[in-house]
C-alpha cells in the first residue's frame, strides 16, 4: 500500500503467471499402410520370383540371339564341297581338282582340303576311334572360305565342278542359314512373350494386393476421404508404399538371376575341355550374357517398380472415385 497525492490507492501486486504446462511431443504419424505386414512380405517374395524368371528368360533370349548371330556368320563365311567315294577314281586328285576350281572364282578366299586325319577325328564320337577311313565309303570335304559381302557365284561353280568332279556336291549353306535365322526370330519373340505375361501376371499380382491392402484399411481411407484428405494424398502413400515393396523384390529377383548367369559363366570357363562344357558352349556359347544383357536386366527391375507403383497408384485412384460414387448414390 502507498500514498499518492494525499489519496491512498490500492495496488494489488502482479500475480506471477502459471507456467505453461509442457507441449507434448509431437507424435509421429503412422502410415495408412503397413510398412511391414505378411501381405506385404508375401508380396515383395511373388515380385522376386517374378522378376527372377523374366530376367532369366530376357538373359536365356540374349545368349539365344548372340549364339544365333555366331552361327550365322560361321556359316555364311564358308561352303562345303562334298566328294563321294567313286570306284576307280582317285579321291585325292578329285579333292585337288575341287580345290582348283573353286580358287578360280571371285569372292573365294581360300580352300582348304579336309585331309585323312581331320575327316577321321570327325567321325570319331559315332563310330569310334582307330579309324581307317580308306576301308570306308566315306566322302572328303573341301572347305571354302567366301567373301561375305562379295559372295562368289555359287550356280556357276556347281556348273564347272560336277561334270569334272565324279560325285561332288556343293552347299553353300544358305538352308542352314535360313533355317537358323527363323529358329532365332521364333525363339526371341516366344521369349519376348513370356516376357510380357510375366509382367502382367506381376500386375495383376499388385492389383489383388492392393486391393486387399485398402480393404484392410478401408474404414480408415474412407474417414480421411471424407473428412477432406485429397486422393492424391492417399494414392502417393500407397505408390510410395508399394514402389518401396516393388523395387525390394524385383532387385531381389534381379541379382539372383545375374547370379546364375555368372555361375553358369563360371563353370563353364572352368570346363572349357571337357564334353559337358563343349556340347553347352556349342549351345549357348560361354554364358556371357554381355552389357547388353545386364541392362536389360536393369531395365526389368527398374520396370517392375515402376509397374508396381503405378498399377497401386490406379488402383487407389479407382477405388476412391467408386467411393465418391456410391456416397452420390446413396443421397
Amino acid at each position: 500500500m502507498t500514498e499518492l497525492n494525499g489519496e491512498e490507492d490500492l495496488y494489488e501486486a502482479p500475480v506471477a503467471a502459471e507456467p505453461a504446462p509442457p507441449a507434448r511431443a509431437r507424435r509421429k504419424t503412422a502410415p495408412i499402410v503397413p510398412p511391414q505386414s505378411i501381405a506385404g512380405r508375401a508380396l515383395v517374395f511373388v515380385i522376386a520370383i517374378m522378376t527372377f524368371l523374366s530376367c532369366l528368360t530376357l538373359g536365356a533370349v540374349t545368349l539365344v540371339r548372340d549364339t544365333a548371330s555366331v552361327w550365322e556368320n560361321q556359316i555364311a563365311r564358308e561352303a562345303t564341297i562334298q566328294i563321294k567315294p567313286v570306284e576307280g577314281v582317285d579321291m585325292e586328285a578329285s579333292l585337288e581338282k575341287a580345290a582348283s576350281i573353286a580358287s578360280q572364282f571371285t569372292g573365294v578366299r581360300g580352300v582348304k582340303i579336309v585331309d585323312r586325319e581331320a575327316t577321321s577325328r570327325l567321325l570319331e564320337p559315332w563310330l569310334g576311334s582307330g579309324l581307317n577311313i580308306d576301308e570306308l565309303p566315306v566322302p572328303r570335304l573341301v572347305i571354302v572360305t567366301i567373301d561375305e559381302d562379295n559372295p562368289p557365284d555359287f550356280a556357276g561353280m556347281r556348273q564347272l565342278l560336277q561334270p569334272e568332279v565324279p560325285g561332288v556336291s556343293l552347299d553353300d549353306h544358305r538352308t542352314w542359314v535360313d533355317r537358323l535365322v527363323a529358329m532365332a526370330r521364333t525363339t526371341v519373340t516366344l521369349g519376348l512373350a513370356v516376357l510380357v505375361l510375366m509382367l502382367s501376371a506381376t500386375v495383376l499380382t499388385v492389383v489383388f494386393a492392393t486391393r486387399g491392402a485398402m480393404a484392410g484399411n478401408g474404414h480408415i481411407i474412407e474417414v480421411l476421404h471424407y473428412v477432406g484428405a485429397e486422393a492424391k494424398f492417399i494414392a502417393r502413400e500407397f505408390r510410395r508404399h508399394f514402389l518401396l515393396i516393388g523395387m525390394k523384390g524385383a532387385v531381389a529377383g534381379g541379382a539372383a538371376a545375374m547370379a546364375v548367369f555368372v555361375l553358369f559363366w563360371w563353370w563353364s570357363s572352368r570346363n572349357l575341355a571337357t564334353p559337358q562344357a563343349d556340347q553347352a558352349t556349342a549351345l549357348f556359347g560361354n554364358f556371357a550374357i554381355g552389357v547388353t544383357g545386364y541392362a536389360g536386366a536393369a531395365l526389368v527391375i527398374l520396370l517392375i517398380g515402376v509397374l508396381t507403383a503405378a498399377t497401386s497408384h490406379v488402383t487407389v485412384t479407382t477405388y476412391l472415385k467408386d467411393i465418391d460414387v456410391s456416397h452420390h448414390d446413396g443421397l
